[in-house]
Parts: C-alpha cells; structure tokens; sequence
C-alpha cells in the first residue's frame, strides 16, 4: 500500500482513539511506519536524503522501543503493509503531520497519565516523535534545496 495512504489512515485511527493503550498502539503504529519510511527511503530514496532517513529509522525505533509493543495481528501492523513510496516530499510531508499528532496525543495522554510508567514513556516517546520529526524537516529541507538547485544545473 502507498505510504501516504497508510500515514492518512494512522491519522484518523489516532484522531479516533479515545483510550490511553488505544493511544499508546497508534503511536506505536504511527512510530512503526516512520520507521518503515525511513528504511524505504534509506535505501532507495534520493542519494541526499540517505542519511537522514538513516537518521529516522534509527529514532522512530527508539520511539516503539519505549512503548511495550501492542498486541497485533501480522496483518494488522500498517509498516508491514508498505510498498510504495512514490513521492518522497509528499510523504514526508504528510508523514511530519502524523509526528506532529503523535506529539500532541502524547502530551494530552502524559498530562492525564494515572501512574508514573505512563507518564515517564509518553515523555521519552514525546522525544522520539519530535527528534523524527525534526529528521523529517531535514529531508524537506533538503528536498527543497535540490530542486531549486536543479534548474540551475539544467542551465549550466
């Protein structure tokens, strides 16, 4: 399945989930498919943005690392379930959204966390989402510099 199509349905999951391990396993999920992208993207992305998708997979690991694993069935698990990546800026773009609603989900969940464990893993996957997210700027940044780099080259 197309990445940004599994970014927007881990959007709405999150957006619909009400209970805190309900949370926590879209987050783990929303975590898990960073990391899938990042792999992708590592892998056979564009040469520049190899590095930081290295850089993102490596952080969106530590991000499900913090988080007991959920309970899914194989076919349940949305990373599993990418195949294409076929447009890096658009993903990336909506992939930075879901981190940025990762975050938020976090910081209301931490807020209202009734022990202490819960509290302190919505804070260090707090950390995680943000430094991805922060990766995930990079690449655009990144992106960006090379296309406006590449009318010039063409001229040159």
């Amino acid at each position: 399945m197309d990445a940004v199509r599994l970014i927007l349905a881990s959007r709405r999951a999150l957006a619909g989930s009400g209970e805190a391990p309900v949370i926590l396993t879209e987050v783990w999920q929303a975590q898990a498919l960073a990391q899938a992208i990042g792999s992708r993207l590592a892998v056979s992305g564009p040469p520049e943005l190899r590095g930081e998708a290295l850089g993102l997979t490596e952080l969106a690991g530590r991000g499900c690392g913090v988080l007991d694993a959920p309970a899914l069935d194989p076919g349940d698990l949305r990373a599993a379930q990418l195949t294409e990546l076929d447009d890096a800026r658009h993903t990336l773009l909506c992939l930075g959204g879901l981190l940025g609603e990762v975050g938020i989900a976090l910081v209301g969940l931490a807020s209202s966390a009734a022990d202490e464990r819960t509290y302190w893993q919505c804070m260090e996957a707090i950390d995680a989402a943000d430094e991805s997210r922060d990766r995930v700027r990079e690449m655009l940044r990144k992106l960006s510099a090379r296309e406006e780099a590449l009318p010039e080259w063409e001229a040159g």
